[in-house]
């Protein structure tokens, strides 16, 4: 059996876009679960939409996503550098290979020059559509002879080339997702392949590049189906195996509509910036439009390597809801790797001011710490900015009513005293420390249960509930401790 070959091949026009990365991650699921091989390569041949530093982006934002691929277009010390035996894998340095092609087709007579202006174009769909036809290129320049063609051609005129559809011909396709699918070619338009710019359009680059590169797959968003008969038929003109096909659903909003920028977020760049995990990203966008067969939701990279196929892609768009998103990350950051989950929230914590750079290199055990204190809350790494101002303010703001009742009660005042008392022997609360001081209070002062717990947590975090005493015992460190209670005694306790 051939080696399994597909591409992701994205145009550099600004950010990878959620359903972009989508795609690339079903090509490389598709690619290791058959052990098989990724290329990324770059179609730039739209120089119109081209924009600066759009592939070292994109580049940056599959690595963000562990997204690996075997050949194309590589960052190295933060240089463009192409890998492969199949290159150029950029399009604007293949203009030669596609010019060989286009002669080919016209002199076959499967494809040839038209001299047609815009007015003249623009004129012909305007009358088509009064007539309630699909608008199409008439055939005006189909039965122009090559030598009449050249000698237009050598006078200067500007030309595109067309491809020569045959009339009432069925073009038919199997697609992985879709099943067998039949179009005839009087639905169908006479393709400029190349335009008069001297660049190929996608329909021919396309088809020429992933025969050259060997590709055995195409793996692309639903947007491509109505463009795939053209492309089967150039493989059948130019006597190539075609490939399979597979189109994805698209990637839709609550409104099932197309996730576009006017809705919020869509670059993968926005969600890694409000602190998702790469993990949770990949792992809840694997689920927008394929289901595992065991039902799991939480997967690592490997696990989708091994469920992912395509009998469980659905044919209707996936929606993106952004509240599962929230739930996938959450499980994900609850079993992070603390070091790692610690370094991506320092810049959070920083930006909020709550430390800066030296703090952060001083005490990264304490920020661990502090960080595997509240994770268990949080749906982003942004989240924990959210939840750790307890340990960064000395006023204790009381969440609630009930709250208040509870440091009204009469053993509090006892079970503040002792606290100063216990904490006036020490130099500084270390973690072994902390983890028995609660038992030390309740002995000197007989409370215990919910009578000790609850007051002690109020009167240092203002909460009824949160994270373990233990941990915040030990984050407020001495000085914290005393200041809190000092707040607490002052505004809680009178009356």
């Amino acid at each position: 059996m051939e080696e399994v070959r597909v591409r992701f091949a994205p145009s550099p026009t600004g950010y990878l876009h959620i359903g972009g990365l989508r795609t690339a991650l079903y090509n490389y699921l598709f690619a290791r679960h058959n052990n098989g091989k990724f290329v990324l390569r770059i179609e730039d041949t739209d120089r119109t939409r081209y924009v600066e530093g759009a592939i070292e982006n994109l580049i940056e934002a599959l690595n963000w996503a562990g997204i690996e691929y075997d050949e194309g277009v590589f960052l190295e010390d933060g240089k463009i550098v192409q890998r492969g035996p199949y290159g150029p894998y950029i399009q604007s340095e293949r203009l030669d290979i596609y010019k060989k092609y286009v002669d080919e087709l016209i002199e076959k007579g499967h494809a040839y020059y038209c001299f047609c202006s815009k007015e003249r174009l623009d004129k012909v769909r305007e009358e088509q559509k009064i007539k309630g036809l699909i608008p199409k290129y008439d055939g005006f320049c189909r039965n122009l002879s090559i030598e009449e063609a050249k000698k237009r051609i050598a006078n200067g005129e500007e030309y595109v080339v067309r491809l020569k559809l045959p009339h009432n011909k069925d073009i038919q396709f199997h697609d992985l997702v879709r099943g067998d699918i039949v179009i005839n070619t009087d639905d169908m338009d006479d393709q400029v392949l190349l335009k008069s710019d001297g660049y190929p359009t996608y329909h021919l680059a396309v088809v020429v590049d992933d025969h050259l590169m060997k590709i055995t797959h195409i793996i692309r968003g639903e947007e491509w189906l109505p463009s795939t008969p053209k492309h089967v038929y150039l493989y059948e003109v130019f006597g190539w195996e075609k490939p399979t096909y597979v189109h994805l659903p698209t990637v839709l909003n609550k409104d099932r509509k197309k996730l576009s920028k006017r809705h919020g977020d869509v670059a993968v760049e926005d969600f890694r910036a409000k602190g998702y995990l790469p993990e949770g990203l990949v792992n809840y966008l694997a689920l927008v439009g394929w289901s595992p067969e065991s039902n799991e939701e939480i997967f690592d990279m490997e696990g989708l390597i091994k469920e992912f196929s395509f009998d469980r892609v659905a044919k209707t768009g996936g929606i993106f809801d952004k509240d599962k998103l929230d739930w996938v990350n959450a499980h994900h950051i609850r079993r992070y790797d603390l070091d790692k989950l610690t370094k991506l929230a320092i810049p959070y914590l920083i930006e909020a001011g709550y430390i800066d750079e030296k703090f952060a290199e001083e005490n990264f055990d304490w920020l661990k710490i502090l960080v595997d204190t509240v994770r268990e809350g949080v749906a982003t790494v942004a989240e924990i900015v959210d939840k750790v101002d307890i340990f960064f303010k000395d006023e204790v703001q009381l969440e609630s009513d009930e709250a208040l009742e509870v440091l009204r009660q009469e053993q509090v005042p006892t079970l503040l005293n002792a606290i100063e008392e216990e904490l006036a022997t020490i130099d500084e609360l270390d973690e072994e420390y902390a983890r028995g001081f609660m038992k030390k209070i309740q002995k000197k002062t007989g409370i215990k249960g919910k009578n000790l717990f609850m007051p002690v947590r109020i009167a240092l975090t203002g909460n009824t509930h949160g994270p373990e005493l233990v941990n915040i015992l030990y984050l407020l460190g001495k000085q914290g401790i005393l200041d809190r209670i000092s707040y607490t005694k002052e505004h809680y306790l009178k009356g």
